[in-house]
């Protein structure tokens, strides 16, 4: 594909960079990013991958726009409350970038329907609120060979890796090899997040995803972000492939979507 002038205008800061340049360019034109959960996370990094022209995004959610909302899911805004995030989302990214393809989908991922949505997509950022869901994405994934961002927060601490273990890498049960008890964590009415928090992570995973892109700069797939916003300080801590992860161990003890993923909130 060819640019057009305006095109290149708009992506000109990108273009500059030997990194990037006119090729990189089109390859983010050309990738297609799915992300599941509209909401604090999803938002901010749906909204640097529109702005950075990844050709297609998917939005996957269920929910629609309430207020409590808005002091962190900036895709949503006052006029939106009680529309579907998927459609509030998409106008936002359709404003922010025309040129793009939004897809949206307007329920919750389940193991009944996230195998049949990846096919359709590069690289899987969660954005999702709860360990069911988590652990649900990162076994599809394994499963599809699809890499996947995965972001979350908690309070005023955020996390970030990335899964790829069709590379060798591990995957997410090598470091949490089963979601926690339900009642354990609190709920997400109870626990509170830091708004802002959402847009430090939920930028972050847009970050790792467009290097994935364009293969440049280092992965974090071998290693876990965790980012502490009471104190501002970021540390990394290894994330080795453990040989007996119930997933992609030597001897896995999951082999389908047919797991019982119960719901526990995490914010």
């Amino acid at each position: 594909m060819e640019f057009t002038d305006t095109q290149i205008q708009r992506y000109s800061r990108h273009i500059i960079l030997s990194e990037v340049g006119g090729k990189g360019q089109k390859k983010l034109s050309q990738a297609k990013v799915l992300v599941i959960g509209a909401g604090g996370l999803g938002s901010p990094a749906a909204l640097y991958l529109a702005a950075a022209g990844v050709g297609t995004i998917g939005l996957v959610d269920g929910d629609v726009v309430d207020l409590s909302n808005l002091q962190r899911q900036i895709l949503h805004t006052t006029a939106t409350i009680g529309m579907p995030k998927v459609e509030s989302g998409r106008q936002t990214l359709a404003a922010m970038n025309p040129d793009i393809t939004i897809k949206t989908y307007q329920h919750h991922v389940s193991a009944d329907n996230i195998m049949g949505l990846l096919p359709d997509y590069d690289i899987v950022l969660d954005g999702s609120d709860n360990f069911s869901t988590r652990f649900m994405v990162n076994d599809a994934c394994y499963f599809a060979k699809k890499t996947l961002i995965s972001g979350s927060i908690f309070r005023f601490e955020g996390q970030l890796t990335t899964i790829k273990p069709h590379q060798g890498y591990p995957c997410y049960r090598c470091l949490y090899p089963e979601p926690p008890p339900a009642g354990l964590v609190p709920n997400c009415q109870e626990a509170g997040v830091l708004g802002v928090l959402a847009g430090t992570i939920g930028v972050l995973q847009a970050s790792e995803a467009i290097k994935e892109i364009l293969g440049i700069g280092e992965t974090l797939a071998d290693r876990l972000l965790i980012y502490d916003a009471l104190e501002m300080k970021f540390r990394k801590v290894s994330r080795p492939k453990d040989p007996d992860c119930p997933l992609c161990g030597v001897n896995p003890r999951i082999t389908n979507l047919g797991g019982d993923y119960h719901v526990t909130c995490t914010i």
